[in-house]
């Protein structure tokens, strides 16, 4: 019998005793015949519920077992159970002092086992009469495992103020698996370091990252890639392979990671309408699925491939793609019944059709605004000038749109509406030195002064007229001009 439907020992315990007297609540013996046949029963042999060996069973035991099945009207075999001690998981070998120093010695080594909790303790009473006399090990183990003080693997090796707040979160909250309702719902994305090395073109031994995106429902491995890092780039050029293979999804979980927060894939993700939903710290448990495939990655393709020993990033990547697209996801899942691809085809889904691979090119790069240098207009990306057309010269702020491992795209976009305008161009200082310049297209008509001049202002006309309506004289005492007359009229004849 399979163990998981094997009955316990008290219900073994139960079967057994209805199988004795449940012949007499079939048949009730005639009135005066029931000692007879409750000495027959008491003489047979029958089979020990837990050794299996042949037992036999007192006439004041059967008949008692008779009295209580009788009794019970709807549940006789229930009653004939074997009662439970009274004090069951009260552990009374272990008093409240060593109760409370086992307590305080796990809250602070979650981690260690059952075994090394107990020597501890052990130790702990050897030198502390105090706290009480010493159970047997096994009567540790229970008290734990009663108690839910199981081992726990820590989340970190580090003593920081991530990792502690992520293990009182996880002492707080329970943990429940989770899936999507439809296929596209939510896709996981991860690198995974391999324990296998590639031979480089340079003759170097490199561990390489493995990509992979997963969808949620189905369990579908969407695209995985060999890379020689794990960064923005790479995680750019698998996830447009994964939507260009299966759609685009509606959200998607990534841990912390740099390659994962960048402001390329942060903000190419929002302008995908995908919603990118983050683990929390020190909590790889939440992205648990993704965790389970790379078990199945090193345990089926990469166990396949160690003993090759000129193995190269190309050949890794076929190997990849020939056992993921043939095996995993055709393979049935144990947790879905289901095949991943086959379950992918059924929906539900919720998943858009890709764009093409220049939007997602475009779509995968970092907005951020300049300054224009008017003396010639340029603006400055990554530490090189870039060259803005005269049409935008009179704009003081410009936004572009650029990828940081990619500047021969460089664009510049509309800062309310982020429409790409144009194409932007590094500046070639050596063509510019010939002299030869554009003539500026003029942004607006400017009519051309007339040879006298444009005369007074508006503006002081207007002041001059309003201050000789005042009829006050000008409000300053003449010199010069009055001083050079007078004297001109001194001297005259």
């Amino acid at each position: 019998m399979n163990d998981k439907n094997k009955p316990t020992t008290h219900e073994r315990w139960a079967h057994l005793r209805f199988s004795v007297v449940g012949a007499l609540l079939a048949a009730p013996p005639a009135h005066g015949e029931l000692q007879a046949e409750l000495e027959k029963l008491a003489a047979k042999s029958w089979l020990h519920p837990v050794t299996g060996k042949p037992t036999r069973f007192g006439l004041s035991t059967i008949q008692r077992w008779l009295y209580q099945a009788k009794r019970a009207r709807t549940d006789p075999v229930g009653v004939l159970r074997r009662k439970v001690r009274k004090d069951l998981g009260q552990q009374p070998s272990m008093g409240d002092p060593l109760k409370a120093a086992l307590l305080a010695q796990y809250g602070a080594h979650k981690s260690w086992s059952y075994r090394l909790h107990a020597d501890n303790l052990a130790a702990l009473v050897g030198a502390d009469a105090k706290t009480g006399p010493m159970p047997s090990y096994s009567s540790v183990r229970r008290f734990m495992k009663a108690t839910g003080l199981t081992k726990r693997r820590r989340l970190s090796s580090k003593e920081t103020a991530g990792a502690l707040k992520a293990e009182l979160r996880l002492d707080a909250r329970e943990v429940r698996s989770y899936e999507a309702e439809y296929v596209g719902g939510l896709w996981h994305l991860d690198f995974h370091q391999g324990s296998l090395k590639v031979l480089t073109p340079e003759g170097e031994l490199v561990t390489p990252q493995l990509f992979g995106a997963l969808d949620d429902r189905s369990r579908i491995a969407c695209h995985l890639q060999w890379y020689l890092a794990e960064n923005a780039e790479n995680l750019s050029h698998g996830l447009s392979q994964a939507t260009q293979k299966r759609g685009l999804p509606r959200a998607l979980m990534t841990d912390g990671g740099p390659a994962m927060t960048s402001d390329e894939v942060t903000q190419g993700l929002a302008r995908l309408g995908i919603l990118h939903e983050q683990t929390l710290a020190y909590s790889p448990y939440q992205n648990g699925k993704q965790e389970n495939f790379w078990a199945q990655v090193e345990g089926r393709l990469l166990a396949m491939l160690e003993g090759h020993r000129e193995l190269t990033l190309p050949l890794l990547n076929e190997a990849t793609q020939a056992w993921v697209e043939l095996e995993y996801n055709r393979e049935r899942h144990s947790e879905t019944g289901e095949a991943p691809l086959a379950r992918f085809l059924a929906g539900p889904d919720v998943i858009r059709p890709s764009p093409s691979s220049d939007e997602l090119r475009l779509a995968f790069m970092a907005e951020e605004r300049r300054t224009q240098r008017r003396s010639d207009g340029t603006v400055s990306i990554e530490g090189r000038r870039f060259e803005v057309p005269s049409r935008y010269r009179h704009l003081e702020r410009v936004v572009v749109r650029y990828a940081s491992w990619d500047l021969s795209r460089v664009h510049l976009v509309d800062m309310r509406t982020s429409a790409v305008l144009c194409r932007l161009f590094p500046l070639d200082r050596t063509r510019n030195a010939d002299g030869v310049r554009r003539t500026l297209e003029p942004l607006v008509v400017v009519p051309t002064p007339s040879p006298a001049g444009p005369g007074i202002a508006p503006l002081l006309k207007k002041l001059m007229a309003e201050y000789a309506a005042t009829g006050l004289p000008p409000a300053y005492l003449p010199k010069d001009h009055l001083l050079t007359r007078t004297t001109k009229e001194e001297d005259s004849p």
